[in-house]
């Protein structure tokens, strides 16, 4: 299924999991209201709840990037979990700030491809 928002993803997970939304608040520490506004696209939790989301649904590698995509995207910014790594590395921002400038779709194709590569 492809996904469009993050609350669809984390409401599917849960009915999944055959948890209720009184249960899945609980299991954050937060109000029932809160997540019930977290699944209807109306708040984005912090990145520590992003956290408690994927021990809770033992979301695989895959699915914790799609989370944390669509995440970002409902809140407009970079996915949550690149702002540490970037600010972290001085090559990758200088990487990003010329790949702003200068790189393709194409380019960036050839680039995962080599990294990928290299696992």
């Amino acid at each position: 299924m492809q996904w469009k928002t993050f609350g669809e993803f984390i409401a599917q997970k849960r009915k999944n999991a055959g948890i209720t939304v009184r249960g899945m608040a609980e299991q954050l520490d937060i109000s029932p209201g809160y997540y019930g506004d977290i699944e209807h696209n109306r708040r984005v939790p912090p990145t520590e709840t992003l956290s408690k989301f994927i021990g809770i649904f033992h979301l695989g590698d895959g699915e914790q990037t799609l989370l944390y995509d669509l995440a970002g995207k409902a809140r407009d910014e970079v996915s949550p979990d690149l702002p540490g790594y970037i600010m972290e590395n001085d090559l990758v921002r200088v990487a990003l700030r010329v790949a702003k400038e200068k790189a393709s779709q194409d380019d960036w194709r050839r680039f995962i491809d080599d990294l990928e590569s290299k696992r």
